[in-house]
């Protein structure tokens, strides 16, 4: 999988366990959720995610990196 996958991934995990944590636990979890999208716009942006960062030092390929080879 590639790096934009994982960020995808992880970013919609974090919205559904903060819409389940306001709706079951307290409805202050709702702000993982603003925190979310806020970086994905922030990222749209500017193109800077930290995330993005630490899975390109665990060594995970970006889409560019990896040509469309199936490898990734």
């Amino acid at each position: 999988m590639t790096r934009e996958r994982y960020i995808k991934m992880i970013a919609g995990a974090m919205v559904l366990i903060s819409s389940l944590g306001a709706y079951f636990i307290n409805i202050n979890w709702i702000w993982l959720a603003v925190f979310v999208g806020a970086n994905l716009l922030q990222f749209s942006i500017t193109q800077w995610c930290l995330l993005n960062i630490i899975l390109k030092a665990l060594g995970i390929k970006s889409e560019i990196e990896c040509c469309g080879t199936e490898k990734c």
